[in-house]
């Protein structure tokens, strides 16, 4: 934490950024925060441990943040990858945003560039859909019937708060599909089916996309499991697309594309 404070307290003294966005203490020992730090004298409000759950590049696209100047981020491996997906999604400009990894107590490496940050990224162990995840065994073990009433089970909580929405750093639409009401494409009750609806909806919308980093689950006050649709997803575009967002700029978004010589019937 010493290393990445004084990194941080660097960057701002010397102008090369002019907000730092990190994590600070929250309002319990087991909890961790946003924090965009200005001062110099303020990096010493940094910490970076296992807590620091949230992807903080969801702040990146936000006018307010924007207008702060240009950003160093704490950026955890998820984070990274949120960044390139950005990018590839013609949402990020090379060099507008320095990605801080923080590789031990005493190392912290400046990512300036999305080249810099695919080498790093590179270097570290593929994540993949379903990796490390027996629930999503169990989930496909499931009969039909079995599997749509545990889907049920778990959208009935919904509130449609759209917390998960806002945490998400992929879901970046200045206006939502659920906030347009001419025509109304998703119901705004929370009911049985305006449920599903919004819960699968936003799910495809990510298919292909999600960097799998949990944020959505994290924000969730009902405790929905939707990052294990989104990773179920995840695992259906990576086998049948070779989808993996978020380690190259050269990937195409699987949903956004189509290729001549697709196997399905209907793309010709």
């Amino acid at each position: 934490m010493i290393a990445l404070r004084e990194k941080g307290r660097q960057l701002l003294e010397s102008g090369v950024v002019n907000v730092a966005i990190g994590y600070a203490e929250g309002s319990s020992s087991a909890r961790r925060r946003p924090v965009f730090i200005r001062r110099p004298e303020d990096a010493d409000q940094l910490v970076f441990d296992d807590r620091c759950r949230q992807v903080l590049a969801v702040y990146l696209l936000k006018p307010e943040v924007l207008a702060l100047g240009k950003p160093a981020i704490v950026a955890r491996p998820a984070t990274l990858r949120a960044i390139l997906q950005l990018a590839m999604e013609n949402q990020l400009r090379d060099g507008a945003v320095l990605a801080l990894a923080v590789a031990d107590e005493s190392t912290v490496l400046e990512l300036s560039t999305f080249g810099a940050i695919e080498e790093h990224l590179a270097r570290q162990s593929r994540v993949s859909a379903g990796d490390g995840c027996d629930e999503l065994s169990a989930i496909g073990d499931l009969s039909l019937n079995d599997r749509a009433a545990f889907w049920r089970k778990e959208f009935d909580r919904c509130i449609k708060c759209y917390a998960c929405r806002a945490a998400c750093p992929l879901c970046y639409c200045s206006r939502c599909i659920t906030d347009c009401n001419k025509p109304q494409w998703v119901s705004v009750a929370s009911d049985p089916f305006g449920n599903l609806e919004w819960n699968v909806v936003r799910a495809m919308h990510l298919a292909g996309r999600c960097v799998g980093c949990g944020s959505c689950a994290d924000a969730c006050p009902q405790n929905i499991r939707i990052d294990l649709l989104n990773r179920l997803l995840a695992r259906e575009a990576s086998a049948q697309f070779g989808a993996e967002p978020g380690y190259s700029l050269r990937r195409e978004y699987a949903l956004a594309a189509f290729k001549p010589d697709d196997k399905e019937e209907f793309i010709r």
